[in-house]
């Protein structure tokens, strides 16, 4: 068994209720839409650099032949 299987294990459905109840205690209703925009964004980011990055290497592996 690998680590993810022991956590998944020890999460029940009473415990994922418990993290949703906080993080909307802590955050709020209104603030979570924007939290969940700017992780969205992030995202996008993060796969639009690492595209370029392959496009990047792949050009100069096409110019060293």
């Amino acid at each position: 068994m690998n680590a993810l299987h022991i956590f998944l294990g020890m999460v029940g459905p009473w415990q994922i209720v418990v993290v949703v109840v906080l993080v909307l205690l802590l955050f709020g209703g209104k603030k979570i839409p924007e939290l969940m925009k700017g992780l969205g964004g992030g995202i996008k980011e993060f796969k639009k650099a690492s595209q370029e990055e392959e496009a990047d290497k792949e050009k100069e592996e096409k110019e060293k032949k």
